[in-house]
């Protein structure tokens, strides 16, 4: 239930930027999420035309993309994708995720 929380959240995002640069309408958000983030793209689309009700965004086409998870692995010094809770190179767990927990507002087109 927390894609409900992020999608007022994102709304608010589309709210504030049309006050400051002027726009009246939101006709799509894109959004980044990390494939590890814990955030379900499909509970952000339908939450969307709920948070969305009476703002600018209202209407908006709402897209996701992913953001694979990565990692850097300080035992055998892989750096790339990963599919599984191990190093794929080296089969260790002391890596580092450097992406996939990302969660961002990629871009507005507006009216």
């Amino acid at each position: 239930m927390h894609e409900l929380s992020i999608m007022q959240g994102v709304v608010r995002v589309c709210e504030r930027e049309a006050e400051r640069q002027g726009f009246r309408r939101v006709e799509s958000i894109t959004l980044s999420i990390g494939a590890v983030s814990g955030i379900v793209p499909e509970c952000l689309r339908e939450f969307f035309p709920i948070a969305a009700k009476g703002t600018v965004a209202e209407g908006a086409r709402l897209e996701t993309r992913s953001v694979p998870a990565e990692i850097e692995c300080p035992d055998c010094g892989y750096s790339g994708p990963v599919r599984s809770a191990e190093c794929p190179r080296c089969g260790g767990w002391a890596y580092r995720l450097t992406k996939g927990r990302e969660f961002y507002i990629e871009s507005l087109e507006v009216e």
